[in-house]
């Protein structure tokens, strides 16, 4: 029996929550009709090394173009919330908490083509590809056009009942579904994430320097230690100061466990500062953390050594100190 777009899209949905999925929503695959605020931050330089972030830009405002043919796009959710008793330590060391648990793209990856698998068996002609961060689609904005949540002052997408711990993934196709409806919520007057920030990175309007953000400076960038790094570095893999301030993120159900358990090697800062490349391969083997190559975790160790109060972490000998606003 055919299924109207309505029917459709809410199986496509219903479908999304049986393999494992938090949320899911919809938008057309068409030109979004963007505001223009990520141009405006190209503009600024605020994406420091991240060069490929000004690559594709049409591929980026309209996802029909980087899936030929695409009539809709579905916007997935994942939580990975600490649990209440979180000390906001991490157990392996200062390790974001998106990166302690399985590394997240092989977990969405893989619940993807399990859901396109199921799409095609309510819609034989479905064609389509599964995305996670492995080409130029604006996620979160996708994301809040479907009305999955906001874009929090933070830069965060902000997920009622998950808060901002999500990750995400999207699925661009040719089903005709029925886009969703952005959310009315928001961050009022609240202001929390940008008191917090030690290096100043956040902005009222939402927008982030990239070069002055620890998630950044320890996760992207490949130079020698910047000066918010030796002043405020803190970890070796990310920040999470900005969400754990977040009034969203209170008193949220612990999210996805393979998202949330580590089942690795405990890391800890000292242990690092003296890794070797094979210490650095085996820590780091099928896991997010592996984006941040050996001399960067060394380089993030020592940073975190210095500008930490912990007394039995060696001072760091840091030299070549390189400005990032000097581009």
């Amino acid at each position: 029996m055919d299924l109207s777009n309505i029917e459709l899209t809410a199986a496509v949905c219903d479908l999304a929550i049986e393999v494992g999925f938090a949320r899911a929503g919809v938008t057309p695959a068409g030109d979004l009709g963007y505001s223009g605020k990520f141009d405006e931050w190209l503009r600024r330089g605020w994406h420091g090394d991240m060069a490929y972030m000004e690559l594709h830009g049409e591929k980026r405002k309209r996802p029909d173009l980087l899936v030929p043919g695409a009539a809709s796009v579905l916007s997935l959710a994942v939580g990975y919330a600490p649990g209440g008793d979180d000390s906001g330590e991490s157990p392996p060391g200062c390790i974001a908490r998106f990166a302690r648990g399985r590394d997240y793209h092989k977990v969405l990856k893989r619940r993807c083509a399990k859901l396109m698998d199921r799409m095609r068996e309510i819609a034989p002609d479905f064609e389509g590809r599964a995305f996670v961060d492995t080409a130029p689609v604006m996620e979160r904005s996708l994301a809040a056009r479907a009305g999955l949540g906001w874009i929090g002052r933070n830069g965060c997408l902000v997920v009622e009942g998950l808060g901002s711990y999500v990750v995400l993934c999207e699925i661009i196709s040719n089903l005709p579904l029925v886009p969703g409806r952005p959310l009315a919520g928001g961050c009022g007057g609240c202001d929390a994430c940008i008191r917090s920030c030690p290096t100043g990175a956040l902005h009222d309007d939402g927008l982030v320097d990239s070069r002055k953000c620890l998630s950044y400076l320890t996760i992207e960038y490949r130079g020698d230690a910047t000066e918010e790094m030796l002043k405020f570095n803190r970890g070796l893999y990310g920040c999470d100061i900005c969400q754990e301030v977040c009034p969203h993120n209170r008193h949220l159900p612990p999210g996805d466990s393979e998202l949330t358990l580590w089942d690795g090697p405990e890391i800890k800062l000292d242990d690092v500062q003296a890794w070797s490349v094979d210490d650095w391969d085996l820590a780091t083997r099928g896991r997010a953390i592996r984006r941040a190559k050996y001399d960067m975790f060394i380089r993030n160790a020592n940073t975190a050594a210095g500008s930490s109060a912990a007394k039995n972490l060696t001072p760091p000998h840091i030299g070549g100190y390189k400005d990032p606003h000097d581009r």
